[in-house]
């Protein structure tokens, strides 16, 4: 269904727009691989199960598979740009679907703006090198405007910047990993990070909250649904690619990074830098030269910007439906009349970050250890909590549809056991919210519920338009293309 604006405009998004790498370029971008292994992997380390990461990373990337396939299967049938919203509403109801819109859209807030705590940090500290001395908050300003405009235009502009900066952020680690594995490591390849002594070593739960947060991004694959080519095919493979490209990337390099250190000198070495996040470029200029660290330095920040790229878009597509639907302002919910992106969202967006990082900015706040830390780890909890719901409507959905997925597999098994196992995630980043976000007190338990917060406020919002128009409520999370 295609709705149009008062002046007779066509409010919809660019279909045909975007192919299967495109889309996996976009989501990849969002979990930003470089960021991963430079600054997530390190921590995980340090904070989590030491040289146990690599099989860590087996463990969240076969969850996220399981999770995968309940998710593609209600993709072929609910095709909307609202994702976790649509998918949340058509199997549990308008009233949970309301309050995912609302969580989904303060999680990727979160991202993006705490992201860009880090950008702008890395920028600073980047450039400061270079005689360019700015503020921290300056180099963020810059990259919102240039999101800006990025999301203001056609999204397959973004698709192709990103693919840009993604292949580089591959390539530029890869040469990394080959250059330990051609020289042995520290002392010998061993796989002793795969085995259960070194998963279970340290603190595992930390390791695996870790490791979630590094693929956060993936599961936006259904975002572009309404502007994909084929989107009964392209939405599933780009899911799968994204998912295994992602984990098999991660597994293997940071499986090198405890052999470039040695298995049993992990911790310790990491433990001893002034900053842990350093440490990738330390094996750098060990096993390649200086060269290649100052190349990741500069690729650091490209992924930064990438992944606040593919946040902002993320967040566009929730504010423009929900609009769209009635959740929200009806002016938030048009398209551009010759981009046909959800340009007033963008501005919306944009107007949000730019609030924030001056509230930071105001106040005093660290970039990195408040702006970017608290945020991220508000916006991770968010969208598992999203995860799991989706898992948990997938089961109702085919339950209430029988005849349109004949596999129990897909349909209600894979999704039951990945959304109890997504229950089980989602409490330990409560029980753990502290030491992972560094907040104590009182803002250590109200962080993590800003995400409860956000589920009342849009349940309230679903209630409040079931009374104004049963028709518009009973409509929400349809397709529309």
């Amino acid at each position: 269904m295609t709705t149009t604006t008062s002046d007779g405009q066509a409010n919809q998004l660019r279909k045909n727009s975007l192919g299967v790498a495109a889309v996996t370029f976009l989501v990849v971008s969002a979990a930003a691989p470089l960021t991963a292994v430079a600054g997530g992997v390190p921590l995980s380390m340090l904070l989590g199960n030491g040289a146990g990461i690599p099989a860590t990373f087996i463990l969240v990337t076969a969850l996220l598979l399981l999770f995968a396939v309940g998710y593609v299967a209600m993709s072929r049938h609910v095709r909307n740009a609202g994702a976790f919203y649509a998918y949340t509403t058509r199997g549990l109801g308008g009233v949970a679907g309301g309050a995912a819109a609302i969580i989904a859209i303060v999680s990727y807030n979160c991202m993006q703006i705490g992201v860009f705590g880090l950008f702008g940090a890395a920028t600073s500290g980047l450039l400061a090198g270079w005689g360019i001395n700015l503020p921290w908050w300056a180099w963020c300003y810059l990259g919102i405007a240039l999101v800006a405009v990025l999301g203001y235009r056609r999204v397959d502009i973004s698709a192709k910047v990103l693919t840009v900066l993604v292949v580089l952020e591959y390539l530029v680690v890869l040469v990394l990993d080959f250059a330990i594995i051609g020289q042995g490591g520290d002392s010998g390849l061993s796989l002793a990070p795969f085995t259960p002594a070194q998963f279970f070593q340290g603190s595992p739960a930390i390791g695996i909250l870790f490791c979630f947060a590094a693929f956060i991004g993936f599961e936006a694959t259904t975002i572009y649904s309404e502007e994909a080519r084929e989107p009964t095919r392209t939405v599933p493979r780009a899911t799968y690619i994204s998912v295994l490209l992602i984990g098999i990337f991660y597994m293997f390099t940071s499986w090198l990074m405890a052999n470039g250190a040695g298995v049993d000198k992990l911790v310790g070495e990491i433990g001893a830098l002034e900053d842990p996040t350093t440490f990738l470029f330390t094996l750098s200029d060990r096993y390649v030269g200086t060269w290649l660290s100052q190349l990741m330095s500069i690729l650091f920040v490209t992924s930064l910007f990438a992944g606040v790229t593919a946040f902002h878009n993320g967040v566009a597509r929730y504010m423009y439906v929900a609009g769209r639907e009635g959740l929200l302002p009806s002016g938030i919910g048009v398209t551009h009349r010759q981009f046909q992106s959800p340009h007033v969202a963008s501005i919306v967006q944009t107007v949000i970050a730019v609030a924030v990082i001056t509230l930071f900015a105001v106040t005093g706040q660290d970039p990195v250890l408040n702006l970017f830390s608290w945020l991220t780890n508000v916006g991770t909890l968010g969208i598992i909590v999203l995860m799991a719901a989706t898992s948990f409507a997938v089961v109702a959905f085919f339950s209430r549809n029988a005849g349109l997925e004949a596999n129990p597999l897909k349909a209600w098994i894979l999704p039951v056991l990945s959304g109890l196992a997504f229950l089980v995630v989602i409490s330990q980043i409560v029980i753990n919210f502290g030491n992972l976000s560094g907040a104590s007190g009182t803002l250590g338990w109200f962080l993590p519920s800003i995400v409860l917060i956000a589920a009342v406020v849009g349940a309230a919002l679903a209630i409040g338009l079931r009374s104004r128009s049963a028709a518009a409520f009973e409509a929400l999370g349809s397709a529309r293309y």
